[in-house]
């Protein structure tokens, strides 16, 4: 279980120092030289390797301020080549070295929600086994190739490097940064004749458009998508541009070895959401509710692994380890554990499971609970959508708000009519910001927290005309210090603009300060501010009052509730009568 740091750009020397900590029976620490010094710091001093493995870009990332390289011995992979000229080349036998699958193998840190990564500890056995089972589902062979591209402090590495060196398959790395470039991939794919390579989907998105990926798909045979869910629009989408290359959609948290759920992605199979399929090879998924029972097909509850993949915890961190990683009550070996993964899922008809989100992307607005990845399911299937991501933002304290974000040619207009068509008033966004792409963190994966605020132009704005008369400029200074708009015209909607149930009553309430008399009822039957303001006017100026008929036959005996006639009463008529009530 000793640990030993690599802190390398993607070489091949990177290969053959992980090679040589696994083969001598050490766990290795990845050092992304990319990352922020203060991160290598806390992830150096936090792990306490017995040794650092580095070259020249790794030692310049380890030389900043404030990180500890000097507390542990390290090794230059090219300055230091002379130190292993003299070592034996046979393989050093597992018995020999004490080893088992129950040792470390591995230690890759994550975010913490506390702001400071967390060393997620994987062992031997659960990386085999992930390794195993993807050579029975997707066997490689002497005429594959595949593209190592991920960086190494993302997990989905482990099996970019391993699983084709496992098999006799060809390994082929990427220049370092390559990853970010789609033309350099695509050039790579064809010179080098990949067939095998991973994407998370929203680079798998910027690759297809950014790039002419005709001589791709005919090298191509498989491409694995992970890290992110997979929308609907991009699995159509690639086989368009891809026709004849397998997709294949995989999901697994660090903490479990990779992946541990695995659907393959047809033309014919495309519903409103990617599964995320079925638990792989001596892995168990269960889904439990709020109270740890599993919940029935169809029903939305937490994912819970199980099975030989689920790591040992978190490196020097107990109680969080003790939080995640639990007790399996569902399995008959007392030392079963599970890891709790804090996804959202559900079981569908034929056994495969339908991710549905973070459950701490679970929102409460205005005492709604939402479920931003249910908005975001619905707002997918626009036509001229192809990625969309929702926020609950407060931008303004104690004004919480749903922002859209999306990828896609669909104007604002035309997504908010179907968001209304399809979702709850309460889980409509009130703004939707169009982007080129989103943007992601130096892993690939989508970084919500550097999504832009919304501005003006993310509200749907109709054909701007200047408020006519004393009441509409009125209404248009209201909406606009309620709503925080620069300007407001006499064609807008109040809603549209981003206005909702509770803002509606603080409105009512601002009219009534300046004798603007309606009620709520009015400001949502109102289709502009200008149909408001004429409703307005039209009360003060003291419109004739409709009398309802009456339905009381002239020889009735009694009265029954249809001869009734209901009488609607504003907020202000309500108040009158009260007023002449006395007490």
């Amino acid at each position: 279980d000793r640990r030993v740091a690599v802190c390398v750009e993607r070489s091949v020397e990177l290969v053959i120092a992980l090679l040589a900590v696994i083969k001598a029976g050490g766990a290795y620490v990845p050092l992304d030289p990319a990352y922020p010094a203060d991160r290598l710091a806390h992830m150096l001093s936090d792990a306490a390797p017995v040794v650092v493995l580095l070259d020249q870009v790794g030692r310049s990332a380890l030389s900043a301020d404030g990180i500890p390289l000097s507390a542990q011995p390290s090794i230059d992979l090219h300055a230091d080549a002379g130190l292993w000229v003299g070592l034996p080349v046979i393989n050093l036998a597992p018995v020999d070295l004490g080893l088992t699958d129950r040792h470390l193998a591995y230690v890759i840190y994550t975010s913490g929600s506390t702001g400071l990564p967390k060393g997620a500890m994987n062992e031997h056995r659960g990386i085999v086994n992930r390794l195993l089972w993807m050579q029975d589902a997707y066997a490689l062979s002497g005429a594959d190739v595949v593209l190592q591209k991920t960086p190494f402090s993302f997990d989905v590495s482990v099996w970019e490097f391993f699983w084709p060196l496992l098999t006799g398959a060809r390994l082929v790395m990427a220049r370092p940064e390559g990853h970010k470039d789609p033309a350099y991939l695509c050039d790579v794919i064809v010179q080098a004749g990949i067939t095998t390579l991973h994407f998370v989907p929203s680079m798998l998105q910027v690759f297809l458009e950014a790039a002419d990926v005709t001589g791709c798909a005919q090298v191509l045979r498989q491409v694995m998508c992970s890290g992110e869910a997979l929308p609907a629009s991009l699995v159509k989408r690639f086989h368009e541009r891809l026709p004849g290359v397998e997709l294949h959609n995989l999901y697994g948290p660090t903490e479990a070895a990779v992946d541990v759920t695995a659907w393959t992605c047809t033309p014919d199979n495309l519903g409103r959401s990617i599964p995320i399929g079925k638990p792989i090879a001596n892995t168990r998924v269960y889904i439990l509710d709020e109270q740890g029972r599993p919940t029935p097909q169809g029903v939305a509850g937490e994912l819970f692994l199980a099975g030989v993949q689920v790591g040992r915890g978190y490196l020097n961190r107990d109680e969080l380890t003790a939080e995640r990683f639990l007790a399996d009550p569902f399995h008959a070996n007392a030392d079963a554990r599970m890891y709790k993964t804090g996804d959202l899922g559900r079981w569908l008809a034929d056994g495969s499971i339908e991710y549905l989100g973070r459950n701490d992307f679970q929102v409460k607005i205005r005492g709604f609970r939402i479920e931003l990845g249910e908005i975001e399911a619905r707002l997918a299937e626009c036509h001229g959508v192809q990625d969309v991501i929702v926020l609950a933002r407060e931008d303004q304290p104690g004004d919480k708000r749903l922002v859209a974000y999306y990828i896609g040619s669909a104007d604002i207009e035309a997504l908010r009519q179907h968001a209304s068509a399809v979702l709850p008033a309460h889980m409509v966004p009130v703004a939707y910001v169009q982007l080129d792409t989103f943007p992601v963190t130096p892993n690939g994966k989508l970084d919500r927290k550097a999504l832009p605020a919304p501005d003006g132009t993310a509200v749907l704005s109709r054909a701007y005309e200047a408020p006519q008369g004393e009441t509409e400029s009125k209404l248009a200074a209201l909406w606009a210090e309620l709503l925080q708009l620069e300007r407001v015209g006499r064609n807008d909607n109040f809603f549209e603009l981003g206005g909702h149930s509770l803002l509606a009553v603080s409105l009512i309430e601002r009219m009534r300060q300046q004798q603007l008399h309606a009620d709520v009822r009015d400001l949502f039957t109102a289709d502009s501010l200008a149909e408001l303001a004429r409703h307005i006017d039209s009360a003060q100026a003291g419109a004739p009052v409709e009398v309802p008929p009456n339905l009381i036959p002239q020889d009735a005996t009694h009265i029954t509730p249809n001869m009734l006639t209901l009488v609607e009463l504003t907020q202000d008529e309500i108040d009158t009568i009260i007023a002449t009530v006395p007490g």
